[in-house]
């Protein structure tokens, strides 16, 4: 009979020599990458879904026409921006997305008040909504966190609405914004040495005689002025708009204390008229004052 007896054997090595060819080596390869958290196809999707209603309501601001129609789009626009926000912050994301979905969460939050912002501006003297997107950061931060996410292979489909750059519109000096005279023999020359463009309105009662722009540093003269006592209205700034019949930027509203007051009289040898010269700015020896009226009662 045979016996045959298991001896376990042990490699043993010394302490110096670990790196000999009796050595135990770990085996060799890359290590593979984890599986994604979230399937990126399924992300795709979510973006889609939740920008979607987003990129429709910015096309409509893009398409309206400055006025009523643009403020109301960019109301719409904004609600959209802050509920795709929304919908993304609670949105499951792939590894690889999640730093650049939570910069696009937090960039429409920003786009939604910038929206809000340039449709807020009511009033004579406003920056179109254009202009005031265009200096935003809500729009810039968007396009910044777009690209990274679209880099990485989850396009962000949006296209966000025109903007435009600040204007300097001018109208030429002694233009007549508004003419309602009916005629007569007086006459007004308005010097204007303030540092901005302007535009003075004489009125009666309700009604306004004329409105004439006279750029900075120049004078014009109104003949054919009627008879009749007038408070004279003077606005400066810059940037005129002759849809809003105001400047856009850097506006004042003001008005003479006293009234302008034109008078024909017939004399022996011929007719007496009446002559007028206000300043608009301040000089010394100068005996008007003026006061400041709200933009909603300076005539339109």
């Amino acid at each position: 009979m045979v016996l045959a007896l298991a001896i376990p054997l042990t490699a043993c090595t010394s302490g110096g020599d670990s790196g000999g060819p009796g050595s135990p080596s770990a085996a060799g390869g890359p290590t593979p990458s984890p599986t994604p958290t979230v399937d990126p196809a399924a992300y795709r999707g979510t973006l889609d879904t939740a920008l979607g209603p987003l990129d429709k309501a910015l096309r409509a601001v893009d398409r309206a026409s400055e006025g009523r129609a643009l403020t109301q789009a960019l109301g719409t626009a904004s609600t959209a921006a802050a509920t795709a926000a929304g919908g993304l912050e609670t949105a499951d994301t792939p590894d690889d997305a999640a730093t650049g979905n939570a910069a696009l969460a937090a960039s429409l939050r920003d786009l939604s008040r910038s929206l809000a912002d340039a449709g807020g501006g009511e009033g004579r003297c406003a920056v179109s909504p254009r202009v005031e997107l265009g200096s935003a950061d809500g729009p810039r931060r968007v396009k910044e966190a777009s690209t990274t996410l679209t880099g990485l292979g989850y396009p962000v489909r949006l296209k966000l609405p025109r903007t435009e750059q600040p204007k300097h519109r001018r109208l030429g000096n002694g233009a007549l914004v508004k003419d309602a005279r009916s005629g007569g023999l007086g006459r007004l020359t308005v010097k204007n040495g303030t540092d901005s463009d302007a535009v003075v309105s004489l009125t009666r009662g309700k009604k306004t005689a004329f409105t004439v722009y006279i750029r900075k540093g120049t004078s014009t003269t109104v003949r054919r002025v009627g008879d009749g006592s007038y408070t004279v209205y003077f606005a400066s700034g810059s940037d005129w708009s002759s849809a809003k019949k105001s400047f856009t930027r850097d506006c004042a509203f003001e008005k003479f204390d006293d009234t302008a007051d034109f008078r024909t009289v017939e004399v022996s040898g011929g007719t007496q008229y009446t002559v007028l010269t206000f300043s608009l700015a301040k000089t010394i020896g100068g005996n008007a004052t003026t006061s400041e009226v709200p933009e909603s009662e300076f005539p339109s």
